[in-house]
């Protein structure tokens, strides 16, 4: 079992930047990946950055070049730098590990607006 906590959303103006964190509740060394994943009211939820155990990554199209994903194994974490939020970023944003099977974090909100 794996249990995902994250945190650092919140409120912040169009063009502004947050940095969201992941912490696992074990080693994430064997995690095959973790990932970001995002969903708005009436949407279903989407990928937004993944990054494997040995660095690879992807990114939606829509966050390319804004967004950064990483990972630090030696504190379990993973996070998602964002920057030049836009208000269509708005979403509650989760995070996931992909080890044995898939595991959510709660979510966060992340809301982008003036």
């Amino acid at each position: 079992q794996v249990q995902l906590v994250e945190s650092g959303g919140g409120l912040v103006q169009p063009g502004g930047s947050l940095r969201l964190s992941c912490a696992a509740s074990r080693s994430i060394s064997s995690f095959n990946a973790m990932g970001w994943y995002r969903q708005a009211p009436g949407k279903q939820r989407e990928l937004v950055a993944r990054i494997t155990s040995v660095g690879s990554t992807n990114y939606a199209d829509s966050v390319k070049g804004r967004f950064t994903i990483s990972r630090d194994n030696a504190k379990n974490t993973v996070n998602l730098q964002m920057n030049l939020l836009k208000p269509g970023d708005t979403a509650v944003y989760y995070c996931n590990a992909d080890w044995s099977g898939d595991y959510w974090g709660q979510g966060t909100q992340v809301t982008v607006s003036s």
